[in-house]
């Protein structure tokens, strides 16, 4: 045969060789697994360099050496609200720790991922009053592996959530929170778009997901400068960037409800990610969407989600998934039940002073609660006409029985403060005929089908103008009152909190009525007389 012919064929050969080596298919519909993240999608754009500086910068992916299968248990709570103590005796944090000891032989893992779905401190007192620093310390404790970043961990400011993070020995994640000035992620506050975690021989990425209606569930002045991306977008962007990093498995918690997760899976069934997590909706979920599992843990430490892991160098797979009830019955683990104890008792001593003594429970979100709040702030603003507040700062019943300051701050945790905001009687009577539904009003009632001011009898007015009491939560636009700000720009901040003239009305008492036959008196007549 002509030397140059087969001097040709041997070339060709070659190079069919190393085409079909750098380029074998990918099957989109199979298991992700460190085998496939090694090679690139064809066509696939590099992802771009991370923008925090507090990632590794790599321009290659790289190979992670696993050998053999590894066992991974991920266990996962979402909405702990800073129930640290449990919403009923023996439900709390050492409980639950007690309960994972007693349903998973916890040593028999090569590695145990504890993940937060956020939201986890505005609750109770013992959270509430110390703006979520003690549950830092009880989730440390715990040893959690990476929080998402929910809604309220903005609730007491930028300031304080970056001393929450720098206090915690977890990061806090998020893809989808950029700077509107820049598309960066807010790293010098410390939140990351993404962390690799080395535990038992394996490299785990973790990025998170916030919810999108964050500027208006918690205060909206708190997060002007930021624009949170859809949740697609972002773990498009993100994932990537991961994979760039070598990595054998890719968790994603989540502040999204059950049904955006719904959503969301379908248009991230390729991506590589190997289990999602949820919140922000309090709902209890373990199952898979579309072929990613999938875990929502229920809310205040009550219960959790669970999935056991198999990572190989063929791929991830699913072993088993679950979620269960926290065990009153379980052990309390020591360490944990001392951390809470001793900040119950720092709550205690700032807040165990009795103001008040109710004789059957106010139900939340009650017309009692209502006019608690609405008419005490009349009582304490008499200059001011009209008092609405949002139901959504209304978390728990206000049980029977000794009324502390910190009873109130259970019930009412918001960090909010009020502000007077002057309006048109048809500006007001807008809002009151369009939300009435979704406000506590005090001053004012319907009779007749009209708005009268209770203490008079006497109809609103549409052409004068009022001076209406609100928090700055919906002031800022919270819950959708943008045209708060509209009607008064240059609402006055008293810089009173919201339940101060709560307190401050119950302790203002001569004795001669009990505290109920007085919260009833404030419905039937209001806090003017």
């Amino acid at each position: 045969m002509n030397k140059k012919l087969i001097f040709l064929i041997a070339i060709c050969l070659a190079l069919v060789v190393a085409c079909v080596t750098d380029t074998a298919p990918i099957d989109p519909t199979s298991t992700p697994s460190s085998a496939l993240r090694s090679t690139p999608a064809e066509n696939e754009p590099e992802p771009e360099a991370d923008q925090s500086e507090q990632q590794n910068e790599q321009s290659d992916q790289t190979e992670t050496g696993l050998t053999g299968t590894k066992r991974v248990l991920v266990l996962y709570t979402n909405d702990e609200h800073g129930w640290m103590e449990g919403v009923d005796e023996n439900l709390g944090a050492a409980n639950l720790v007690g309960t994972w000891q007693e349903n998973h032989d916890l040593d028999s893992y090569d590695a145990v991922i504890k993940l937060s779905g956020g939201d986890m401190w505005t609750g109770p007192a013992i959270s509430t009053w110390f703006s979520g620093e003690s549950m830092v310390e009880v989730l440390n404790t715990l040893d959690y592996t990476a929080a998402a970043v929910g809604n309220h961990e903005f609730d007491f400011g930028l300031e304080q959530l970056m001393k929450n993070e720098m206090s915690s020995t977890f990061p806090f994640v998020s893809a989808n929170i950029r700077y509107k000035e820049n598309g960066a992620t807010p790293a010098d506050i410390g939140i990351l778009p993404y962390v690799i975690k080395e535990t038992g021989g394996l490299r785990i990425g973790i990025t998170g997901l916030t919810t999108t209606s964050t500027p208006v569930t918690t205060n909206p002045a708190n997060v002007t400068d930021f624009e949170f991306l859809g949740y697609a977008e972002a773990l498009n962007e993100v994932v990537p960037q991961i994979e760039a990093e070598g990595v054998d498995l890719i968790l994603v918690p989540g502040h999204v409800c059950l049904f955006e997760l719904r959503l969301l899976a379908p248009r991230i069934r390729d991506l590589g990610v190997d289990l999602l997590g949820g919140g922000h909706c309090n709902e209890l979920y373990s199952d898979s969407l579309s072929g990613i599992p999938t875990l929502i843990g229920g809310s205040h430490l009550a219960a959790y989600g669970w999935a056991e892991l198999a990572v190989s160098a063929d791929g991830v797979e699913l072993v088993d998934i679950g979620n269960e009830w926290t065990n009153s019955r379980a052990a309390a683990d020591p360490a944990v039940a001392e951390v809470v104890a001793r900040w119950q008792n720092e709550t205690d001593g700032a807040l165990n002073v009795q103001i008040g003594q109710l004789d059957q429970p106010l139900a939340r979100r009650g017309l009692e609660q209502q006019a608690l709040i609405t008419e005490s702030w009349l009582y304490w603003f008499p200059t001011a006409d009209v008092a609405l507040t949002n139901l959504g700062g209304f978390r728990a019943d206000l049980p029977a029985g000794e009324v502390t300051q910190g009873t109130i701050i259970n019930v009412f945790p918001f960090n909010n403060v009020i502000v007077e905001v002057d309006m048109t009687g048809q500006q007001l009577l807008r809002i009151l005929g369009r939300r009435s539904g979704d406000l506590a009003i005090g001053g004012v009632e319907q009779s007749g089908g009209r708005w009268r001011f209770k203490h008079s009898g006497d109809e609103l007015d549409s052409s004068e103008t009022y001076t209406v009491l609100v928090n700055d939560f919906m002031w800022a636009g919270g819950d959708g009152y943008d045209e708060l700000v509209e009607y008064d720009p240059n609402g006055y901040n008293t810089a009173v909190d919201w339940r101060q003239p709560v307190i401050d009305w119950i302790n203002d008492t001569d004795g001669s009525q009990s505290l109920d036959a007085r919260i009833q008196d404030l419905i039937q007549n209001g806090s003017r007389k």
